[in-house]
């Protein structure tokens, strides 16, 4: 028989693990936008060549569009060593910034966390958010957050007792109960976690941020089933993602039209990847005239359709414009309870008019 004292002990270690749980679900806010890449890793190399065909460790698939760039490291890089004349010079410069303790309060310690990259992986130098809870619940049934801090390795001043740490860094995250005596506790985090930031081409020609946004996919997109829900949704050109490691897919939207690549990629822990995606597609502008190079007829409705039927783009306007991806299309135009039609064609990179006659 189960006595009471075992079953409330299983109870509340049941609600620790489920707090554990929910801290790993928790990402950082703003993580794909307000971070600084010069403060996590070596200076980052531009996105490879258009035409450069990917490295082994790239998953795009063959006419994809994705080009990966190698990855560069994520940590800062190690300071050079110092000449044995300087080793000696009080004048050579100052030395590394040590952290200073915090006072201790009788009845309470300090614990000193930070993170890295996984086992033998350097330090994590930013972009980190500590969350540090009460491991037993108050009368709500509601775990208190008891302190927060986002710098890259922070000392907590506590009381003794027990406590759950979670650490997000960006997607990536993970949590631990700690105990705390009289004694000071220092702990390492392991968040096996890298980066990866987008940009989109047509040819040789960027695609302007605002024009171009990129869905992240857990998985890959070959993989049987579809994964629904973005990990990342809507990241803008050059914005730093932070991801657990492993193969994600993107999905990149140019425009409002059809203009949609889907790429594989690997994330790799303690790397930033730069990905570019070829999108074959051009900027359309529609035009009704009454005649060749004529004025554009206002309040026209807009159809673009493919050639078997299916719908792409609908709008109203006398210069409506349209990103599509390179094919055949009819353009439909309705003016004035009459309905003209045009048959056209899109070739990458060639961005122009089309003229629909209202005859």
């Amino acid at each position: 028989m189960t006595n009471p004292g075992q079953a409330a002990a299983g109870g509340r270690w049941g609600r620790v693990a489920g707090l554990v749980g929910l801290c790993t679900l928790i990402p950082s806010q703003g993580f794909a936008q307000s971070l600084d890449p010069n403060a996590l890793f070596d200076p980052p190399r531009p996105p490879a060549p258009i035409n450069a065909p990917p490295p082994p460790a790239a998953l795009a698939a063959p006419g994809a569009g994705g080009v990966v760039a190698a990855p560069t490291s994520l940590a800062p890089p190690a300071p050079a060593a110092p000449s044995p004349a300087a080793a000696g010079n009080p004048l050579a410069g100052p030395p590394p910034a040590v952290q200073i303790m915090p006072a201790i309060p009788p009845g309470q310690a300090a614990l000193s966390v930070s993170a890295r990259f996984g086992a033998n992986q350097p330090a994590i130098s930013g972009g980190l958010h500590w969350r540090v809870y009460a491991d037993r619940p108050d009368q709500t049934g509601v775990f208190r957050l008891v302190k927060e801090d986002r710098t890259a390795s922070p000392t907590f001043v506590l009381p003794a007792g027990g406590y759950v740490v979670a650490v997000n860094f960006g997607l990536a995250s993970t949590a631990k109960r700690v105990q705390i005596g009289a004694e000071p506790v220092r702990q390492v985090f392991e968040l096996v976690a890298g980066g990866v930031r987008f940009e989109g081409r047509v040819g040789d020609s960027k695609i302007p941020p605002g024009q171009i946004t990129f869905d992240v996919f857990r998985g890959s997109q070959f993989e049987p089933g579809e994964n629904a829900r973005p990990a990342v949704k809507d990241v803008a050109t050059g914005d730093l993602v932070l991801l657990p490691e492993g193969v994600y897919y993107v999905v990149s939207n140019y425009g409002d039209g059809n203009a949609v690549v889907r790429s594989d990629i690997r994330v790799q822990a303690g790397k930033l990847t730069d990905v570019t995606v070829n999108h074959r597609a051009a900027v359309i502008t529609l035009k009704l005239v009454s005649e060749n190079g004529g004025e554009a007829l206002a309040n026209t409705a807009w159809s673009v359709l493919t050639p078997g039927g299916d719908v792409i783009k609908e709008s109203i306007g006398a210069f409506p414009r349209v990103v599509l991806a390179e094919g055949d299309y009819v353009a439909i135009a309705r003016s004035e309870g009459k309905v003209y039609n045009r048959d056209f064609k899109v070739e990458p990179g060639f961005d122009r008019e089309i003229e629909v006659l209202a005859r």
